[in-house]
């Protein structure tokens, strides 16, 4: 039996949620919306993960992100 690999194991759940919708291309309004939290808590969230993967911005993450398998639809 295999076990799935986790992308991203230090993020939260929550975090690769948003995450993978910054990698869908969402803006931080419309992942609020699909969230319903609001936008400072996304930019929370944003902030978190930028730290925890070590990243300078959104274009970074994306790569990551979509390196990762995260993204695609």
């Amino acid at each position: 039996m295999e076990t799935a690999v986790v992308p991203f194991p230090d993020l939260t759940d929550r975090e690769r949620e948003v995450l993978t919708l910054i990698a869908q291309g969402l803006n931080n309004n419309d992942i609020a919306a699909r969230l319903h939290i609001t936008s400072k808590t996304v930019s929370n969230y944003i902030s978190s993960i930028f730290n925890k993967l070590q990243v300078a911005d959104r274009a970074q993450v994306i790569v990551k992100a979509r390196e990762a398998g995260l993204g695609r639809e």
